[in-house]
């Protein structure tokens, strides 16, 4: 009987022809060979359904799966993740390139933690290096402290290896928010986080990325969408209460609480005071100095009534 593979790598693709095959060679030249690649792909328009059948054709690790509706990014990792058949779960994106060693580096150092993650290295769509790293963006956590994320993440989906009893946690991933903030978030939670301070992946930057990590196609927010981020942050708040234990519950629903109150009215002290009293652990993914994280907890304070003004 064939043993099932000790690493599952999820991956989902959309219309991603151009740097697909790059990604795929990548992990093909792993130094670990015991995974299995499970693909979803949402509904490509282009030549990418294609390219997947022909590795999946040459090698049986690859396992296609192919939407019959397109599901949007969150929702098409959450079905690639669920399909996934083993106790370790590598996330991949379709347009990086992987180091051979990326997944028996992070199987090496996971231990007793729920969540590795590592540093990237950022290149143009052309694959030149931009000379800057993740980590030059946010300082890295380690740690069980789920408090780190709830305003900040630097944790990227395609760093991340983890167990799989996170994903249950996490399940159902929550709508318009990112998913690798959440999975860190539940992990810090459940266990524990750490990061591998190397770059395992040159981490693609062009115009279809999810993330704008460098800001790069950053356009200035107009009124409803400054009040609808007000709600979101609120939402995001309640959403981690609901998983939250211990002191850090007590936090996030004092947080969440003044929130509410800032969403309604001019602003909230009490809300920055928060933060700011915590901001050693609220804050301490912003690469930063005091003033800059006092002024990003001023930015917090206010509410509708003021952004609705300016």
């Amino acid at each position: 009987m064939k043993s099932t593979p000790r690493i599952s790598i999820a991956m989902c693709t959309y219309n991603g022809r151009d740097f697909l095959q790059q990604q795929l060679d990548s992990i093909l030249a792993q130094t670990v060979s015991d995974w299995e690649m499970v693909i979803v792909d949402d509904c490509s328009a282009d030549d990418t359904h294609a390219i997947l059948n022909a590795y999946a054709e040459r090698d049986p690790r690859f396992k296609i799966h192919c939407n019959d509706q397109n599901l949007g990014y969150n929702k098409n990792f959450e079905k690639a993740l669920q399909l996934c058949e083993c106790d370790i779960i590598a996330i991949c994106d379709q347009d990086d390139i992987w180091r051979p060693d990326k997944l028996e580096t992070q199987l090496n150092a996971l231990g007793d933690h729920q969540l590795i993650y590592h540093d990237s290295e950022f290149i143009e769509d052309s694959g030149k290096p931009m000379g800057i790293k993740i980590s030059d963006k946010f300082n890295f956590y380690r740690g069980s402290n789920p408090e780190a994320f709830l305003y900040l993440n630097c944790v990227s989906g395609h760093s991340i290896m983890m167990k799989k009893p996170v994903l249950e946690k996490a399940l159902p991933f929550p709508a318009n928010f990112h998913y690798d903030q959440w999975l860190a978030f539940i992990s810090a939670t459940e266990g524990s986080i750490n990061f591998v301070d190397q770059c395992l992946v040159k981490y693609r930057q062009h115009q279809k990325n999810n993330t704008d990590m460098l800001a790069l196609h950053a356009v200035a927010r107009n009124v409803d969408q400054k009040l609808e981020g007000l709600e979101q942050e609120s939402a995001w708040l309640l959403l981690c209460l609901g998983k939250a234990k211990g002191k850090s519950k007590l936090l996030i629903d004092r947080l969440y609480t003044l929130s509410l109150q800032r969403n309604k009215s001019f602003a909230s002290i009490a809300y920055g005071i928060t933060i700011w009293k915590n901001r050693q652990s609220l804050l301490y993914l912003l690469k930063k100095s005091e003033v800059s994280k006092f002024f990003y907890t001023l930015r917090k304070i206010w509410g509708s009534r003021i952004k609705k003004r300016i």
